[in-house]
């Protein structure tokens, strides 16, 4: 593994993306002002592909990573490696397989390379669902890691704690090499600045606002039950919209609504008959009062939900609803129907994600396939300023 692969001053990072998806890896390494190159992005959806080339002019590849060799790796000079692998087989609702799910497999074998590859990656970063954590993938990994000389420091963290009215806890990764060869040096260390953080779990922000006081830490570390109290101060919702109601007003004190509890066949009914980018009217994203007064008992109110791929088309966990009209008395609650319920377009979700205001979807590109992109998708406000802690730390 011992091949010079020191970076001269000026010269740009070399980036791989794996698993690309919709590009919120890249958009957050820009975010983070990190002087870096994505050399290649890789990903397996086409959809998503049609997307990334859209905003970047750019194409990942698109074969199976699997196939991929230490050789090829080694090819693209990479110091650092950007993963985002698939999350199913570790969430609660689905069969928790874990390694021996087929889509673990891509991801343990990338990393099953490194000790292969002459010029490995001096970091790493890893981004997944809560849950991955426990897994037997995340063991595999951790070992995998450590046999390679890396050092780790993990995180779970939500865009509740960046100012964003949006709960979505996800687990990251941080890894670095603990030295990297150089042409004029025999090892160059490479390592965090606060070695107490090595191989701990946190769920604070602190250590990338530059604090590594552990008691600071440890104070403000955030158990999952109090994200939602965050609420109070991050950026009121109306900043996320894409909607200026005149007559519908956003209830500021309710806000979301998360959904609830069944299937919903009639989903999206009206969107092979409207184009979406032509689709400026509000009344499209309206929920009809049919699925209010069939399962309306089953949505709670003031709480903001994360957005999966199958938003708008199930009600069970799939995301949060918005009241768009305040009580007619204020302290006196209102019934659903008079709320005017709506989806977030995928517009608005987009932003939640914190996606720039550039962002695009092709035109052809249903609704559906929009939200379920963007449901793959990642927190840039969260995954920027942990990817700026981490090439930080390589100066």
């Amino acid at each position: 593994m011992e091949k010079d692969m020191c970076k001269n001053d000026g010269e740009a990072w070399r980036v791989l993306e794996f698993y690309s998806g919709i590009g919120g890896m890249r958009y957050s390494l820009m975010k983070a002002d990190v002087s870096a190159q994505v050399v290649e992005a890789f990903d397996i959806n086409d959809k998503a592909n049609d997307v990334y080339e859209l905003n970047f002019g750019h194409r990942p590849y698109q074969g199976n990573i699997q196939n991929l060799t230490a050789a090829e790796l080694d090819m693209y000079g990479a110091h650092a490696w950007l993963l985002s692998p698939p999350c199913q087989p570790y969430t609660r609702q689905g069969l928790q397989k874990q390694s021996s799910d087929a889509r673990a497999f891509s991801f343990l074998k990338i990393l099953e390379l490194i000790p292969h590859t002459v010029k490995p990656p001096h970091m790493l970063f890893v981004e997944n669902v809560v849950g991955f954590e426990t897994s037997d993938t995340h063991a595999k990994m951790i070992e995998i890691l450590a046999n390679s000389d890396y050092l780790t420091q993990e995180f779970i963290l939500s865009p509740l704690q960046f100012g964003v009215p949006y709960s979505r806890p996800r687990y990251f990764c941080l890894v670095a090499i603990i030295y990297f060869v150089c042409m004029h040096a025999k090892r160059k260390p490479l390592s965090f600045r606060c070695q107490l953080l090595n191989n701990q779990l946190l769920r604070s922000p602190s250590p990338l606002l530059g604090n590594d006081d552990m008691t600071v830490i440890t104070k403000h570390d955030q158990p999952d039950d109090s994200w939602d109290k965050l609420l109070e101060s991050c950026d009121p919702v109306e900043r996320f919209l894409e909607f200026s109601n005149s007559g519908d007003q956003v209830n500021t004190e309710t806000g979301f609504l998360s959904t609830g509890t069944a299937a919903v066949d009639d989903f999206g009914a009206a969107e092979e008959t409207v184009e979406v980018d032509r689709c400026v009217s509000i009344d499209h994203f309206l929920v009809p009062l049919s699925l209010i007064e069939r399962w309306g008992s089953a949505m709670d109110s003031k709480r903001c939900c994360c957005f999966t791929k199958s938003y708008y088309q199930y009600v069970k966990g799939t995301g949060s609803l918005l009241a768009t009209v305040q009580p007619k008395n204020k302290g006196k609650a209102s019934s659903l129907k008079e709320q005017h319920l709506r989806y977030f377009t995928p517009r608005e979700v987009a932003n939640l994600h914190s996606f720039p205001g550039d962002f695009q979807f092709p035109h052809h590109l249903s609704l559906r396939q929009r939200y379920a992109l963007l449901g793959n998708s990642l927190s840039i406000a969260v995954v920027a300023p942990l990817l700026q802690y981490l090439f930080a730390q390589a100066g």
